[in-house]
C-alpha cells in the first residue's frame, strides 16, 4: 500500500460571515457558503471557517484545495427543504441511479477536507421512513406525529408522504423505484446520502461529527488517497440505510480512531453491484482501518454485500464492536460476481453482539442479520462472471464476550469459499460453529465456550 498524504491546502482562509451568513438555525445560509467556496477556488483555494452557531443551509459543494473547517461549537443545519436538493445522476448501493444531490457533494475534486471539531447534521428524520418493529411504543408515537407522514395499508411502516409510500411499493428492498413514476412525486424516496464524494483525491475527514443523514453517512466512491481520522458518525438505532462509513470502490484509504453508532451497517466495504458494478471495474483496495469503536449498527466491519468490482488488501485491528448486530460481517449472493481475497481481521474485540460474531453469507437476502433466516441450501449451479468469491480471509486474535453464535458459514456449492484462517480467537455465544459449503477454513486455537475447536 503507497504512502496515503493528507491533502495540501492552500492558507488562505476565510469565514461564512464575510459572506453574509447568519448563525441563527432559521436563515438559510446557501449562497453563503457557495460564494465562500468560489471565492477561495477563484485564488486556488483555502479554508472556508465555520464559526460557533447554528448554520442553516442547502447542499454545500466542495471544489480543488478546499477545507471546510468546522470550529469549536459550530453546527451545520441541513435545510429539509427537497426543492433545495436537484435530482442528479450518480450511484448508490452499487448501482447506476437518479437521487437527490448530497448535502456536501464533490465530483472529480483534488485535495479536500472536512475538519474541526463541529457537527454536521443531515435533518435525516424528514427523509427516511420508520418501522414500528425496529422502535419502541414511545418512539412510534413520536414519529406519528411528524409533518405529513402516512402509513403503510398495514399500519406498520410510517412514510414520510404519498409519493414515498408509492415509490415504496414498488422498489422492494432495492431502493430502486419503478421507472415509469414521477421523479419529483417521489423525490423524498430518492433521499440522498449526507457526504458524497465522487471520483476524488487526496481527501481528508478529521475531527468532525456526521449526523442524522438522510441515508448512509459517509460515502467516498471511486476515491484515490482517503484519510478519515477521529470522526464520530452517529444517528436513531432505527435509521433506514443509516450506514456509518461505506468506502466504495476506493484506493488506498486510512480509517483510523473513530466512533460509529448507526442504525445499519457502520464500516462497510464496497465496489458496486451486479453488472453496473462489473462494467465499472472500480475494487476497493489497499485499506487500514484501525483503532475504530463501533456501538449499534447492523455490522461492526463489513464486505458486501455490494461487492461486483472486487475487494482485496483490507487489513482491520485494534476495533471494538459493542452491541452490534454482528462484529465482522462478510456477505453477497449469485449475480453479484467480483472476488473478494487479502482480508486480515486482527485484534478485534466484541461484547453483547445481537446475533453473530463472525458471518459468512453469500445468500444474502437484504435483510439484517439479526433477521436472517436459513440460507441456501446444496443446489449447483454452473460458475460463471455472476459468481462471487471469497478467498484469502484471515482472522486472528478476536475476543467475543456474548453473541447468539460464534462463527457462521454459508458458501456457494458451486464457489465455496476457501483459505479461511481463525487463529487465537474466543467466542462465547449460545451457539457455536455452523458451515457450509467451503473448501479450505482452518482453525488453530479458537475457542468456543471453553472448548478448543
Amino acid at each position: 500500500m503507497p504512502f496515503v498524504a493528507r491533502p495540501v491546502i492552500p492558507s488562505r482562509s476565510v469565514a461564512i460571515t464575510d459572506f453574509g451568513a447568519v448563525p441563527d438555525g432559521q436563515t438559510l445560509n446557501t449562497e453563503a457558503f457557495a460564494a465562500a467556496v468560489e471565492n477561495l477556488s477563484n485564488q486556488g483555494g483555502g479554508t472556508v471557517t465555520v464559526p460557533a452557531g447554528i448554520w442553516l443551509t442547502g447542499p454545500i459543494t466542495l471544489k480543488n484545495n478546499i477545507e471546510l473547517h468546522l470550529e469549536q461549537g459550530a453546527v451545520i443545519l441541513f435545510s429539509d427543504n427537497e426543492d433545495l436538493y436537484p435530482i442528479i445522476d450518480t450511484n448508490f448501493e452499487g448501482l447506476d441511479l437518479r437521487r437527490c444531490i448530497s448535502p456536501i457533494n464533490a465530483t472529480g475534486a483534488r485535495n479536500i477536507a472536512i475538519t474541526g471539531k463541529g457537527i454536521i447534521d443531515g435533518n435525516g428524520d424528514a427523509w427516511r421512513e420508520v418501522k414500528k418493529r425496529k422502535v419502541s411504543d414511545d418512539v412510534w408515537k413520536t414519529v406519528l406525529k411528524r409533518k405529513g407522514g402516512v402509513l403503510s395499508d398495514d399500519g406498520k411502516v410510517w412514510y414520510p408522504n404519498e409519493g414515498y409510500k408509492k415509490a415504496r411499493l414498488t422498489a422492494g428492498s432495492l431502493n430502486k423505484p419503478a421507472e415509469d413514476l414521477d421523479e419529483n412525486e417521489i423525490k423524498t424516496f430518492l433521499r440522498p446520502v449526507l457526504v458524497s464524494l465522487r471520483n476524488c483525491e487526496n481527501i481528508l475527514l478529521e475531527g468532525v461529527t456526521f449526523q442524522n443523514s438522510p441515508c448512509w453517512h459517509v460515502h467516498p466512491l471511486w476515491c484515490r488517497n482517503v484519510i478519515v481520522n477521529d470522526i464520530m458518525v452517529k444517528c436513531a438505532y432505527y435509521s433506514t440505510n443509516g450506514d456509518g462509513i461505506d468506502i466504495d470502490g476506493c484506493e488506498n484509504v486510512m480509517l483510523t480512531n473513530s466512533t460509529f453508532d448507526v442504525g445499519d451497517d457502520a464500516i462497510c466495504i464496497k465496489s458496486g453491484k451486479d453488472e453496473d458494478g462489473r462494467r465499472h471495474a472500480r475494487p476497493c483496495k489497499n485499506l487500514i482501518i484501525r483503532g475504530c469503536t463501533v456501538y449499534h449498527g447492523h455490522g461492526g466491519f463489513v464486505i458486501g454485500s455490494e461487492m461486483s468490482g472486487g475487494v482485496e488488501n483490507i487489513y482491520v485491528a485494534d476495533c471494538s464492536f459493542l452491541g452490534t448486530d454482528v462484529g465482522l460481517r462478510f456477505k453477497s449472493t449469485r449475480g453479484r460476481g467480483g472476488l473478494v481475497k487479502n482480508i486480515w481481521c486482527d485484534d478485534i474485540r466484541m461484547k453483547d453482539i445481537e446475533s453473530y460474531g463472525v458471518i459468512f453469507n453469500l445468500y444474502y437476502a437484504g435483510v439484517a442479520a439479526s433477521d436472517m433466516k436459513d440460507g441456501g441450501g446444496s443446489d449447483i449451479v454452473p460458475v460463471d462472471e455472476t459468481t462471487p468469491e471469497f478467498r484469502d480471509i484471515h482472522i486472528s486474535n478476536v475476543i467475543c464476550a456474548g453473541a447468539k453464535q460464534a462463527i457462521y458459514i454459508n458458501g456457494l456449492p458451486e464457489l465455496p469459499l476457501d483459505k479461511v484462517t481463525f487463529r487465537n480467537c474466543v467466542f462465547t455465544a449460545k451457539k457455536g460453529l455452523e458451515m457450509y459449503n467451503v473448501k479450505d477454513v482452518t482453525f488453530n486455537k479458537v475457542v468456543i465456550n471453553g472448548k478448543e475447536l
